[in-house]
């Protein structure tokens, strides 16, 4: 027999040992939920895709570059399914087992999902990020099970909070604030963009891998914008110099253990216009006005609909841009989001103890109108019993960031 017939379609190999960023009683934890959520809807296995849900459940966060990944939740098991490519990396950032598949021949990642799903006949999935080819897939290779959707059960889950996952939640608004220092620091006449944003970016991986030793440094990121490059808020860095009477936006995202957090501020590169500082006021004061409102037993809609009367009786409502915030915990600008629990007209969710959220009011003012230019503002929020506690130090506000240009 040649080498290329035994070699096998997936294995299973553990180097090293386990590092995770929560306790094992943790995963136990959502995992005991995950299962009541099978239990209740009768499911015997549960093939989880998402980067988030794939983190949350297991602690692992990969890199797909293409490749499919998947962790198989069981009664009894909770398995990664990983590509060969990552070796047993993926063993050691995951509470449970791990399976590598190969690539020697095509469909091997769905022959390993169907050993470990083995007689199943209904199968959980996330139709939010099952693509049609791979549902086809899955129900050829798995003997056309039943795909029961569990996507909106498990943002649910994971939209309240535990002690160690606000813990590090704590830490990163800690880092987010450290890194906005360092960007104040940087922001000179004719400096570029970009060295503003390395500034912040620097600090912040520095402090994670000082105060984080055993997380993978990763996905950190800083968005600083100015003049024009304002107006969106999520705009890349450009190498565009700063010029005196600049508006500024400053945003900077420490990831740990693939929970984001932000930090997001205006500033001004000597002193504003009056109709720029009018402008910036009332941004903040509806900031302000949107921290008050945050506690349990409101409704996102009712504190949208408070923000919107505000900005109705200044005439400023056609200039909002976005919601005015949302969830925290495992997410990132390119995957993950608990859409349930965002600052918006259509989402009725109320507010309860334990849930993690942002105020981060935006006016988008157009260019050739006064005072144009991105104006926000963003702090975190850790929703308790009866009100809740801003975690972001960053002060905000003309009083505190013109900076001399």
């Amino acid at each position: 027999m040649d080498q290329q017939s035994t070699r096998p379609d997936f294995f299973s190999r553990h180097d090293g040992e386990k590092i995770l960023p929560f306790s094992t009683a943790e995963y136990e934890r959502r995992l005991a939920t995950l299962r009541r959520i099978m239990a209740e809807r009768d499911i015997p296995a549960t093939v989880l895709t998402s980067m988030h849900n794939i983190a949350y459940y297991s602690g692992f966060l990969y890199c797909s570059f293409g490749r499919p990944y998947a962790c198989v939740v069981t009664a009894e098991a909770c398995t990664v399914v990983s590509a060969n490519i990552d070796a047993s990396q993926p063993w050691r950032r995951s509470i449970g087992d791990s399976v590598i598949y190969t690539d020697w021949r095509r469909d091997n990642y769905y022959r390993a999902l169907a050993t470990l799903t083995a007689g199943a006949k209904r199968i959980g999935i996330e139709a939010d990020h099952l693509t049609l080819a791979a549902k086809s897939t899955i129900e050829q290779m798995l003997a056309n099970p039943e795909l029961v959707d569990v996507a909106p059960a498990t943002m649910s889950a994971r939209m309240i909070k535990s002690a160690e996952e606000i813990a590090l939640i704590r830490e990163g608004a800690r880092i987010a604030d450290h890194g906005g220092e360092a960007i104040r620091q940087a922001i000179k006449l004719g400096t570029r963009e970009i060295d503003v944003a390395m500034a912040g970016r620097d600090a912040m991986e520095l402090e994670i891998a000082r105060a984080h030793p055993d997380s993978e440094l990763r996905d950190s990121w800083v968005w600083f914008q100015s003049g024009l490059n304002t107006d969106g808020a999520h705009n890349p860095v450009t190498t565009r110099a700063l010029e005196s009477g600049d508006i500024l936006s400053m945003n900077t995202f420490p990831m740990i253990s693939g929970y984001y957090t932000a930090l997001e501020r205006t500033l001004f590169l000597g002193e504003p216009d009056s109709a720029s500082m009018a402008l910036w006021k009332a941004n903040v004061e509806l900031h302000e006005l949107g921290l008050s409102l945050i506690k349990p037993g409101i409704s996102c809609s009712a504190i949208c609909e408070e923000l919107n009367r505000f900005l109705i009786e200044r005439d400023l409502l056609q200039y909002r841009s976005f919601g005015y915030g949302h969830s925290f915990g495992v997410l990132s600008h390119y995957y993950g989001r608990e859409a349930g629990l965002e600052l918006r007209e259509d989402i009725d969710t109320v507010l309860e103890h334990g849930m993690v959220v942002s105020m981060e009011p935006m006016l988008w003012i157009p260019q050739g109108t006064p005072g144009a230019g991105g104006y926000r503002e963003h702090d975190i929020l850790l929703v308790g019993e009866t009100g809740a506690e801003n975690i972001t130090g960053f002060a905000y506000g003309p009083e505190h960031n013109i900076i001399e240009a």
